[in-house]
């Protein structure tokens, strides 16, 4: 296949150019002397029939060979990729360090390929539509690893790894029932936009557009200027950027260079069908997932794997309603959803409002947005008055099957850590994720970590925390074996005698379970304790 069919039809077409503009002589006879004068004045080159056909000739075939490269057919995607990689890939150090590290863990491809199954042929038709480097393909790997759920310290969300304010300004919906970062589709377009943009911003070099997806647009176009104040090359390789770009678009290349030398490094790219897997398909309106699920034949897991952009058991009741499905299962589900009466696409429960109820928190208990409350229910402000009769959507199952919801992921994800003590911090008006670091005496990252969210996330009222401490108190011995214990309080009880039964400080008792110690503590309360069993 030609790698670079622009060069190639430019090289024919010059040289079409260069023999029509042949070398046949033309002149004017001298009856008297029989002999052949120039004429300046007139043209002195034309090119001769034979020629002319050998030029047409040659512009032909070329393009007859654009068509044929164009068409060939693959049965793997990863090969179709193969195929058209056309970016340089320098041996620096850079690279060979990324390369070297990807060829080491060649099972890393095998974890690649079943997430990236579904979604790539997807991502190679959009690539191709837009005439854009196939290389950009390969950018979710560098990116998430292929996985629309992924969360880093920097905010940033999904295959593409969106932060807040990038998915905004590219028109990707985030609330508190769908985030488009996450939608794979919505997301790849907006991607490849947002690409596309910075390819025209920093005057056509690619590396560099890849390296401002990375680090902002402002931050490489201010490198470059500094470059040229100093007379110095503006390409990618030149410029001086963070440490984690300088290393991005090696990622990026190092990959490029696995996949066109796969059999040299011994990396098996596990073959994905070159042909569409899936199509969306629209709800139109607010429906269950695991109804949706159903009715496209697919387990609910399964589907929302498919359609990771909603964080709850629903659709968003304002939209999108869209369901990305197997191709396979399209005709089912479209069937199946026409013939579902529309009251039936969601449950839905009835409530009396009780005294010291708010709208805030009955939305919280049932799952749902203080929004849609008031939507469904026409409500005024906030206001609900006792025995009020309030309708409310509920899930069709219970809330542990929707495992991929953000709530259940975050759960997951906080008790994932084995072999250290698992604390619990509520937060307080005030509190900020770096006086809660130095509170406990964690990392700002890991504490972030333990609980889905970045370091610079907002936290709020309310929210509970995760903390995972190998010793939980300075008071607790280094050769302490700490077990927890949940203690209901008896009547005539104290912080001071509890402490003193479970050998333990009261205010330590008081920290773990977020205690005023000027408050008195009630009989039936239940405390958290976190005992030395070698000293009880």
């Amino acid at each position: 296949m030609i790698k670079n069919k622009f060069a190639a039809k430019t090289i024919v077409n010059l040289s079409l150019l260069a023999i029509l503009s042949g070398c046949n002589t033309i002149g004017t006879a001298n009856s008297e002397s029989n002999q052949v004068t120039l004429n300046s004045s007139e043209p002195t080159n034309i090119a001769a029939p034979e020629d002319v056909v050998d030029a047409l000739t040659l512009s032909a075939l070329t393009e007859e060979q654009e068509l044929e490269a164009n068409n060939v057919k693959f049965d793997d995607v990863w090969k179709r990729i193969e195929s058209q990689l056309n970016i340089d890939i320098p041996q620096t150090r850079p690279v060979v360090t990324e390369r070297n590290w990807y060829a080491k863990h060649p099972n890393y491809f095998k974890r690649i390929s079943a997430r990236a199954k579904p979604f790539l042929y997807f991502i190679v038709e959009e690539i191709e539509k837009r005439e854009m480097p196939i290389e950009l393909a390969l950018l979710p790997i560098a990116e998430s690893a292929f996985d629309p759920f992924a969360y880093s310290h920097a905010s940033a969300s999904g295959l593409w790894q969106f932060v807040p304010g990038t998915g905004n300004r590219f028109k990707l919906k985030q609330s508190w029932w769908y985030d488009g970062r996450r939608d794979v589709v919505a997301a790849t377009r907006a991607a490849l936009d947002y690409l596309s943009f910075l390819h025209k911003t920093l005057d056509g070099d690619w590396l560099n557009a890849i390296a401002a997806y990375n680090s902002g647009e402002g931050r490489v176009s201010r490198a470059i200027k500094r470059n040229r104040k100093k007379h110095l090359p503006t390409d990618f390789w030149s410029l001086d950027l963070p440490k984690e770009t300088t290393s991005y678009v090696p990622k990026l290349l190092a990959l490029a260079d696995l996949l066109k030398r796969s059999e040299e490094f011994g990396i098996e790219w596990t073959p994905i069908e070159n042909k569409q897997h899936i199509q969306v398909v629209d709800a139109k309106s607010q429906i269950d997932l695991a109804k949706a699920a159903k009715l496209a034949g697919l387990e609910l897991n399964e589907l929302h794997r498919l359609n990771p952009g909603y964080n709850q058991w629903a659709t968003d009741p304002k939209g999108p309603h869209k369901f990305v499905v197997p191709v396979d299962k399209v005709e089912l589900f479209k069937k199946n959803l026409a013939a579902l009466p529309k009251d039936e696409r969601m449950s839905w429960k009835r409530y009396l409002v009780k005294s010291g109820d708010t709208l805030g928190g009955i939305a919280g208990r049932f799952n749902t947005s203080l929004s849609v409350l008031i939507d469904v229910n026409n409500i005024k402000g906030n206001i609900i008055n006792i025995n009020q009769a309030l309708l409310i959507p509920t899930s069709s199952k219970s809330l542990t099957e929707y495992s991929l919801t953000a709530d259940n992921r975050l759960a997951k994800k906080q008790n994932r850590k084995r072999g250290a003590n698992k604390l619990k911090h509520t937060v307080k008006s005030g509190d900020n994720m770096w006086d809660i670091s130095r509170e406990y005496d964690v990392n700002i990252r890991s504490l972030a970590k333990w609980n889905g969210i970045a370091p610079s996330d907002p936290i709020k009222p309310g929210q509970e925390l995760v903390i995972w401490k190998d010793q939980v108190s300075k008071h607790q011995s280094s050769s302490a074996v700490t077990r927890a214990v949940t203690y209901k309080v008896r009547n005539g009880d104290s912080l001071a005698r509890i402490a003193q039964k479970f050998k333990v400080k009261v205010v330590d008792i008081a920290k773990w379970n977020q205690l005023d110690l000027k408050k008195y503590i009630r009989p039936g309360q239940s405390l958290k304790l976190f005992v030395d069993v070698t000293r009880t």
